[in-house]
């Protein structure tokens, strides 16, 4: 996920969000990020689903058209 900078800040932001302190998670986004730790892929699937959301139907059906 390095290439894409704004989706790994949206993950960090939603990592630290629901998991504020060790009590909730074992580590830091970047150790969570570099071991692939359960709460930093939900994070990642999170943020993934926010992009979703947040991106007008008509630009995702252009960017599907481009892919395909």
């Amino acid at each position: 996920m390095e290439h894409d900078l704004q989706l790994r800040a949206a993950a960090r932001a939603i990592y630290d969000a629901c998991y504020p302190s060790e009590e909730w998670a074992p580590c830091g986004f970047d150790e969570a990020e570099r071991f692939g730790t359960v709460h930093y892929r939900q994070a990642v699937g999170a943020a993934q689903d926010a992009r979703r959301a947040l991106t007008p139907s008509e630009h995702r059906q252009l960017l599907l058209s481009i892919v395909l």
